[in-house]
């Protein structure tokens, strides 16, 4: 009880301390900085906006309703987290379901940790933060590594360790970004998972995307059930019948094992034809000059 009591009046002494617009502290080598960062602070609830940047956009009101009558019961366990705008303006960086579950119930109040950050390190804090969470679709976790690689400047390689994820998992993510934005919705709303999305990646054209989406969710097919459907596709493309037995999956030992690596490498749909003996050619598709200046790039490494 006493170290609870300890915990609740230092908050209650730092949120005197913010209130002194004469002593208001802005960066981190402002004075009684080092007090305030990494220490829950009781703020109002008023004086916090929400981040214009936030990557989550959906929120589930039942979820939500849910978490508003815990909080009602047992308080809010976890703080929030926001970065200082000015004297008694704060924006958050993490926890809006948190910020959101409170108003909804009325608090006045809410504890949260405070950081001094600039617009970009706080759009990249909630990026991550975003990203770690458990309950996100995959189309909401490859818009974020995307925002991470345009707007922060991190290649595949820097996000992979700030993520603490395979660098292969990035690429599959956002290789999704690439599906038409109808089957993105599918996938957002469940009518597809990402095994399905994965494979349909492979198909150029959106239309066609369009065509053996709606196949898939007609006839529920399997992950597997829509792979055969994408070879047969290309099977049609090369001029071949489904039934002729010179798919993708006939490719030579050694080109079938590379052609996984080739799509992961250059983040293209690559496709292989082979025969037995072993000659064959690589088709790599582009939609514009930037996609093949990326590609020559990562080709040349110039």
């Amino acid at each position: 009880m006493a170290k609870a009591t300890k915990k609740q009046a230092l908050g209650r002494g730092l949120s005197a301390l913010l209130s002194d617009p004469d002593n208001d502290i802005q960066s981190a080598s402002d004075k009684n900085a080092d007090k305030l960062v990494g220490s829950i602070v009781e703020l109002d609830l008023d004086s916090i906006e929400v981040n214009p940047n936030q990557p989550r956009s959906n929120f589930n009101e039942e979820a939500l309703g849910e978490l508003a009558s815990s909080i009602r019961e047992l308080g809010l366990i976890q703080p929030i987290t926001v970065r200082k705008l000015g004297f008694n303006r704060y924006q958050l960086v993490s926890g809006e379901r948190r910020y959101r579950a409170s108003q909804r119930i009325g608090l006045e109040r809410i504890p949260a940790y405070i950081r001094l950050a600039n617009d970009q390190e706080s759009l990249e804090m909630a990026l991550v933060e975003n990203i770690q969470r458990q309950d996100l679709d995959p189309v909401e976790i490859a818009l974020s590594y995307q925002r991470l690689i345009d707007e922060i400047g991190l290649t595949q390689e820097m996000l992979s360790q700030r993520v603490g994820k395979k660098r292969s998992t990035i690429t599959n993510y956002l290789r999704l970004l690439r599906l038409d934005p109808i089957i993105q919705t599918g996938m957002r709303d469940g009518f597809i998972s990402m095994g399905h999305g994965r494979s349909l990646v492979n198909v150029e054209h959106r239309a066609d995307q369009l065509d053996i989406y709606e196949k898939i969710v007609a006839g529920n097919l399997s992950v597997r059930e829509t792979e055969a459907l994408v070879r047969s596709y290309h099977d049609k493309g090369n001029g071949k019948s489904p039934g002729s037995g010179k798919s993708a999956a006939a490719l030579p030992d050694f080109a079938e094992a590379g052609l996984e690596d080739l799509k992961e490498f250059l983040d293209a749909a690559v496709h292989i034809q082979a025969s037995g003996s072993g000659k064959g050619k690589i088709t790599i598709p582009f939609h514009n000059r930037e996609e093949f200046r990326r590609l020559k790039k990562r080709i040349t490494g110039a």
